[in-house]
């Protein structure tokens, strides 16, 4: 999965540029992973040390050292200066400096990057060298190499500490899918990538999600007894956070005696204070639960999803390096947490569920609007037709029209009159007195025409900023078959160098100050992601679509090396048409 580059969601290595190295690079054991945790940053780049390096490793260059005198230092990263350990000693094996000197480097390269200690210390570093007789290229390239590690270089511990939650988050993406991806549904914001490319990447490979229901949801995402992650009632815009837990309970729950499980509330007493955790007294087993000083449970509070590691390994165990380690951790690194299924339903109508909740009219509105009331019975806009009928105070008009007067209650109660059958319903207003079948279909049917299926996407971009269903693309798909604009998925089949065109919401803008005005854009469709390379010439002249427009086609030139796919762009335009505001993660 590593050397392929099919790390969204991984940490560390899900970038373009990581993506663009993994599969040159092909990280075969950790230690590879703690180089490529190491290359890509700006000491390495500006040094030129990444295209040596992995052309070294390819075996298409030989590995050769700046002065014979480094192998020691630079064998292990093939004669390419890689870490900042490696900068000091060569600082110190070829121009004699001293551990203080080594020091004073080191804290130059630090955090705190200063130009004239960086400049003094060249000065001392040549005038070292040629005390030993090295000048030229050769003390120019090692100059080089250690003064671009003032532009940010990675100790190699900080790199190996990296690599071991980039092989974690590997391992579990492909092992604990599901898991995984509930996990980092519930940690956002963080990563490279927002909610709707992690949600359509886990559907690539094979995950099953379950939409937001007030029935069943909670507040975060939860991986389900069936293997399907819940979406979380956190993804819902505008939903307060003690409202979404408030649903999650099925309205205030009565406090309980954690001890003897008494809920009598003339035996309890409870003393709430504002900051702090509530205390209570059970006058049946005389319990003081606040007295209590508990050792904490690893057990998700709101029906989530946890990870859980495994035992620490015996005191004389002494596994053979950190790969073994992690091999022989590897079967019980993870044990997922199931959300419990729904014993009943928490709510028994959506006026039930204002009545135990008190949520707002926008809130119920976006829950409408989402789906995530569907479980009564109505479709997205039934449930908001409904929203709106149990959102405003009747009257005594409209209640004699729900209703009816009290000579038609009296005969329904009695069946009797009409002859029609009666059902059973209950609201605010009535508590249960039965309406007939008539009644309640002019109260509860609602006038509204369904969602379309583009609509129903476009209202979960809106209401969550992602969806479930298919991808806003997918309904373009023939469209843009015509136009001769490919899949992403199908780039990597097709012939190097060859004119293409691709079409998809931008999810990714990069400009680094490395990349010499170069933007980077990365476009999603239903089938996967394409990564477009634009020039600085055309940044310049299509900026405006390149940087606002959501969904865009681009022209260019395909690229394949080392198993790397990208697309050297030559126009790019708007899109056009219709289709939901997705959401971008722009780094410039």
């Amino acid at each position: 999965m590593l050397q392929e580059a099919d790390t969204i969601g991984v940490f560390q290595v899900e970038s373009r540029a990581q993506m663009a190295t993994l599969p040159r690079l092909k990280p075969a054991c950790f230690y590879d992973l703690v180089v490529e945790v190491a290359i890509i940053r700006p000491g390495p780049i500006v040094g030129q040390m990444v295209h040596p390096y992995l052309r070294r490793r390819q075996g298409s260059e030989p590995v050769v050292y700046p002065h014979p005198s480094l192998e020691p230092v630079l064998r292990r990263t093939l004669g390419v200066p890689l870490f900042q350990e490696q900068l000091l000693r060569m600082a110190m094996v070829v121009a004699g400096f001293t551990g203080g000197e080594a020091e004073e480097l080191r804290r130059a390269m630090g955090f705190k990057r200063s130009v004239e200690r960086m400049r003094k210390i060249e000065e001392k570093l040549r005038a070292g060298m040629a005390r030993q007789g090295i000048a030229g290229e050769a003390a120019d390239s090692i100059v080089k190499s250690i003064s671009s590690f003032a532009l940010y270089g990675f100790p190699e511990s900080h790199a190996a500490s990296f690599a071991l939650l980039v092989y974690a988050s590997a391992y579990l993406k492909a092992h604990y899918p599901a898991a995984f991806y509930a996990a980092m549904l519930n940690n956002q914001p963080m990563g490279f990538y927002h909610p709707a490319t992690l949600v359509k990447d886990a559907q690539r490979r094979g995950v099953q999600f379950a939409p937001i229901d007030v029935q069943r949801s909670g507040w975060l995402c939860a991986v389900e007894p069936d293997g399907r992650v819940r979406l979380g009632l956190r993804y819902v815009a505008g939903l307060r956070e003690e409202m979404g837990k408030m649903i999650e309970k099925g309205g205030p729950q009565p406090p309980v005696c954690p001890k003897c499980g008494c809920d009598d509330p003339s035996m309890l007493e409870i003393v709430e204070t504002p900051g702090v955790a509530p205390r209570g007294f059970c006058n049946v087993c005389a319990h003081d639960w606040a007295a209590e000083s508990p050792e904490p449970v690893s057990q998700p509070a709101t029906g989530g999803t946890e990870l859980q590691l495994c035992a620490p390994p015996a005191r004389d165990h002494r596994p053979e390096g950190l790969c073994h380690l992690l091999r022989a951790a590897s079967e019980p690194v993870v044990t997922p947490v199931l959300a419990p299924s729904a014993q009943r339903p928490r709510f028994s109508s959506p006026d039930d569920l204002i009545a135990k909740t008190g949520a707002r009219r926008d809130e119920l509105a976006t829950l409408a609007e989402i789906g995530a009331l569907e479980s009564f019975g109505h479709d997205r806009r039934g449930a908001l037709w409904q929203i709106e009928r149990a959102v405003r105070p009747a009257g005594e008009l409209f209640e004699e029209h729900e209703h009816g007067t009290d000579t038609e209650r009296t005969r329904n109660e009695h069946g009797k009159e009409d002859g029609r059958n009666t059902e059973w319903t209950g609201n605010e207003h009535g508590n249960g007195s039965p309406i007939t079948n008539h009644q309640s279909a002019i109260s509860n049917v609602s006038p509204l025409r369904p969602m379309s299926p583009l609509e129903r996407v476009a209202a979960d971009y809106d209401g969550t900023g992602l969806t479930i269903g298919p991808h806003p693309m997918a309904f373009r798909r023939r469209e843009l078959a015509l136009r001769g604009v490919v899949r992403a998925a199908d780039l990597p089949r097709g012939r190097h160098g060859r004119r293409v065109r691709v079409a998809g919401a931008v999810i990714t803008r990069q400009r680094p100050g490395t990349a010499k005005g170069f933007v980077f854009l990365t476009l999603e469709d239903e089938t996967g992601i394409a990564n477009i390379i634009v020039r600085p010439d055309l940044f310049a002249g299509e900026r405006l679509a390149i940087v606002s427009e959501p969904y865009l086609v681009v022209e260019g030139t395909l690229q394949i090396q080392d198993g790397v796919t990208s697309v050297k762009a030559e126009r790019v335009a708007p899109l056009g048409g219709e289709g939901p505001a997705v959401e971008s993660h722009d780094f410039y």
